[in-house]
C-alpha cells in the first residue's frame, strides 16, 4: 500500500485456535489492544467511511469504526462469512458478497463478485503468447496455484507434461517451488514446450495466452470467469471452511469448470482430465462462455462508488 502512496499502520492480531485454550487467550489479548489502537488510529485519521475486507486485523478496525460511529462497509471474498464479517455484519451499512448467500438479502447484503486485477479478460492473445513463446495454433494449458504455489499441482504437472506433451504448458509454479522444479526440468532437457516461471505479472498475459487452466480455486475463480477461461480446479483441503470447495462448486454447476479432488490428482489424472478437454475445441468453447457468463467485471467500481456515496453523506 506505501507503494501505492497510502499509508500503512500496523496491528498485531493473531487468529483464533479453538483446540489450544492458550493461543486462544493470547488471540484476545491482542484483539483487545488492537481494538484500543485502532480506536485511536481512527481519531487521528477521521475518516468518513471505513472498509473491512474480513480476517483478523478487519475485526478490531471495524469495531473501532462502530464506536466511534463511523460508517462501516464490509466485503467478502469466499463462498462463506468469516468470523470478523459475521460478528461485524449486523452493524454495518453493506455488506459486499462475492457469492450470493443464503439468508443474506439486500439491502444490506448485496452481490457484487470479488474484485479483480485490471486488464484480466482484457489482455491481447497474440501479445502474450509471443511473450512466452507459444505459437499462435498451439494449445496451451496454463497451470497456477498462488503467489507461493501449490505443491500438489506442482509436482503432477511436471510429472505428466515435463518430458513431453501434446500441449504447450505455462506454468506459474509460485516462488516456493521454483528451484526444485527448474532443476527437475533441466533434468528431462529444458524442454521447449514447458515455460516455467516463479510468478507472473500482469497475470492478465497468462490468461490471455492460455486454452485452459488448472487452479486452486480462491479468489483466481473471479479471475478465470473474466478471462473466459475453462478450468480444471483443485480446492485446496485445508482452506477456512472449506470454502474453496464451494467456489469450485459454483464454476462446476455453471459448466465453466471441471473439479479434481485435491487427493486424486496424480499426474495420470491431471494428464486424462487436460487432454479430454483441449482434444474438444467445442466443449472448450461452451465453457468459455459459461465463465464469462459468471464474470463480474465491475466489482471494484460498484464497492468503491457506495464507499465514496457513503462517505459523502457522513462529511456533509
Amino acid at each position: 500500500m506505501p507503494a501505492a502512496g497510502y499509508p500503512f499502520h500496523a496491528l498485531e492480531v493473531a487468529g483464533l485456535d479453538r483446540r489450544n485454550p492458550l493461543r486462544a487467550a493470547r488471540a484476545a489479548g491482542l484483539a483487545a489492544r488492537a481494538v484500543a489502537r485502532a480506536r485511536r488510529l481512527v481519531a487521528d485519521v477521521r475518516p468518513d467511511a471505513v472498509l473491512g475486507g474480513g480476517g483478523y486485523a478487519a475485526g478490531p478496525v471495524g469495531l473501532a469504526a462502530l464506536t466511534r460511529r463511523v460508517p462501516l462497509v464490509l466485503t467478502e471474498a469466499d463462498s462463506h462469512l468469516g468470523v470478523a464479517n459475521r460478528l461485524l455484519a449486523p452493524f454495518a451499512r453493506h455488506v459486499f458478497l462475492a457469492f450470493p448467500l443464503e439468508g443474506r438479502d439486500p439491502p444490506r447484503y448485496q452481490v457484487t463478485g470479488r474484485p479483480i486485477p485490471p486488464g484480466t479478460g482484457a489482455a491481447d492473445r497474440g501479445a502474450a503468447r509471443r511473450r512466452f513463446g507459444i505459437p499462435e495454433e498451439a494449445r496451451c494449458l496454463l497451470v497456477f496455484g498462488g503467489s507461493q504455489g501449490a505443491r500438489s499441482l506442482n509436482d503432477a504437472a511436471i510429472e505428466a507434461f515435463g518430458r513431453d506433451g501434446p500441449f504447450h504448458v505455462l506454468h506459474a509454479c509460485g516462488r516456493r517451488d521454483y528451484d526444485e522444479l527448474r532443476a527437475r526440468l533441466d533434468e528431462l532437457g529444458a524442454p521447449p514446450h514447458y515455460r516455467l516461471e516463479a510468478y507472473i505479472e500482469p497475470f492478465a498475459d497468462a490468461y490471455a495466452a492460455a486454452d485452459l487452466a488448472v487452479a486452486r480455486a480462491g479468489g483466481s475463480v473471479f479471475e478465470l470467469a473474466a478471462a473466459g477461461l475453462p478450468a480444471i480446479l483443485v480446492p485446496y483441503p485445508h482452506a477456512t471452511a472449506d470454502h474453496q470447495r464451494g467456489n469450485a462448486r459454483w464454476m462446476a454447476e455453471a459448466g465453466a469448470a471441471v473439479v479434481v479432488p485435491d487427493d486424486e490428482i496424480d499426474p495420470a489424472r491431471l494428464a486424462a482430465e487436460a487432454e479430454a478437454l483441449l482434444g474438444d475445441r467445442e466443449r472448450l468453447e461452451r465453457m468459455s462462455a459459461a465463465a464469462r457468463s459468471l464474470s463480474r467485471p465491475d466489482a471494484a467500481e460498484r464497492i468503491a462508488d457506495a464507499i465514496l456515496n457513503l462517505a459523502r453523506s457522513h462529511a456533509s
